[in-house]
C-alpha cells in the first residue's frame, strides 16, 4: 500500500487529550477556550481541528477519555457481589478519585458543565445524559441484586441508584471545595449506614 500522503501528524493523540482532560477539568467547558486547549496540548488550531474536530468534539472526546481512565473503578464496583459492596467500594474509590493528588479536585462531569452559559445548554445536556447513562448501571445491578435475594424485593433499585449517585456527586462537589479526603471517606460510612445491608455495617474499603 502507498504511504498516507501529508506530513505525519506529529503529536501523541492520547496525551493531547490527557491535556485537554485537565483544562476542562480545572477550567469547565465555558471557561475553557480553544487558545486554553491549543496551548496545553502543544498544538496549534488546524491541527487540534484535524484531530478532535472543535471545542465541542473535543471536550466529548475528553469525557469519553476520563471516563475509561479516572472513573474505570466504577466498572469494578458493579462487579462487587453484593449490592452494598457496589455501593460501597464505588463511593469509597470515588472519593480516592475525586481528591487524587497532582490532579484537579472533584470530578470533569461535574466541574466541566458548571457555570455554563445558555449556549453550552448542548454540553450540560450531554453531561446530565453520561451520568444518567452510569445511574441506570447501577440501577440494572441492584435490580440482579433483587431477583438474587441480596435486596429485599421490595427495595426501589432506581432509588437506591439515585442515592449512590446524589452522594457521588455530592463527594465531587465537597472535594472541588477543598475537602480533605479523611473527611469523605467518613461521609461515605455514615450515608451507606442507611443503604440496605443485613449487618447495616461497612464493607471494607
Amino acid at each position: 500500500m502507498a504511504a498516507p500522503r501529508g506530513r505525519p501528524r506529529g503529536f501523541d493523540l492520547d496525551q493531547a487529550l490527557d491535556q485537554a482532560i485537565d483544562v476542562f477539568w480545572r477550567q469547565g467547558y465555558e471557561g475553557t477556550s480553544l487558545s486554553d486547549l491549543t496551548d496545553a496540548m502543544g498544538i496549534n488550531r488546524p491541527s487540534l481541528y484535524a484531530a478532535f474536530g472543535n471545542k465541542e468534539q473535543t471536550f466529548k472526546l475528553a469525557v469519553d477519555r476520563y471516563a475509561k481512565i479516572d472513573m474505570a473503578y466504577a466498572q469494578v464496583a458493579l462487579s462487587a457481589s453484593t449490592a452494598f459492596e457496589v455501593a460501597s467500594r464505588y463511593l469509597h474509590d470515588n472519593v480516592e478519585a475525586v481528591t487524587t493528588p497532582g490532579k484537579p479536585p472533584g470530578c470533569l462531569s461535574i466541574q466541566g458543565g458548571l457555570s455554563s452559559a445558555p449556549d453550552t445548554d448542548p454540553i450540560v445536556k450531554y453531561l446530565a445524559d453520561r451520568r444518567a447513562d452510569g445511574e441506570q448501571q447501577f440501577a440494572r445491578r441492584f435490580e440482579r441484586s433483587k431477583q438474587e435475594g441480596d435486596l429485599a424485593a421490595d427495595e426501589d433499585a432506581a432509588d437506591l441508584a439515585r442515592y449512590v449517585s446524589t452522594v457521588s456527586t455530592g463527594i465531587a462537589v465537597q472535594a472541588a471545595s477543598g475537602a480533605a479526603r479523611d473527611d469523605l471517606h467518613r461521609v461515605v460510612d455514615r450515608a451507606l449506614r442507611v443503604f440496605p445491608h443485613p449487618t447495616n455495617s461497612s464493607a471494607p474499603r
